[in-house]
């Protein structure tokens, strides 16, 4: 792995999950599946780089992209999204630090608030792109997950 100071991949890992829950786990264990660490060895976190993971949750972020448009989904703001997000930013943070010998703990307070800050943030951006240009959600989301993948495919450059 190429950053030793993870501070900056883990906050764009942060707001990604805030974004889409399942991108920074995504993203984090594509990374960590190519660019093993050995720090990660005997750490509970080391699933983070086996390649079924990586896998499993590619396929399982295609859903959340397509679930995302359905008008029954929940708001990202409600208890149990704002819950799956932090936990997701908070894996993420927690894998990079470690993977780079630094504190896991450090890495999931970061992921984790990060994620919260940017979950309310991208909820009320969105909200008010569409009232704003009238154009419906789902073509909002649609240019948000663009925007989250972009930022992923740069995130897996940086790291």
């Amino acid at each position: 792995m190429k950053a030793l100071k993870p501070l900056w991949p883990v906050i764009g890992l942060g707001t990604l999950a805030g974004m889409r829950t399942l991108s920074a786990p995504v993203i984090t264990t594509h990374i960590l599946s190519r660019h093993p660490s050995k720090k990660l060895d005997k750490s509970p976190l080391r699933f983070m780089q086996s390649p079924t993971i990586a896998a499993v949750l590619k396929i399982l972020s295609v859903t959340e992209l397509i679930a995302d448009k359905l008008s029954s989904t929940p708001n990202r703001i409600e208890p149990a999204g704002i819950a799956g997000r932090c936990l997701s930013g908070a894996l993420a943070g927690a894998s990079i630090y470690k993977s780079v010998g630094g504190k896991w703990l450090t890495g999931a307070l970061i992921g984790g608030a990060t994620a919260i800050a940017a979950t309310y943030g991208s909820y009320y951006l969105r909200k008010n792109i569409v009232k704003a240009n009238h154009i419906a959600d789902p073509w909002i989301g649609a240019a948000e997950d663009a925007l989250v993948i972009g930022v992923g495919i740069g995130l897996n450059k940086l790291v």
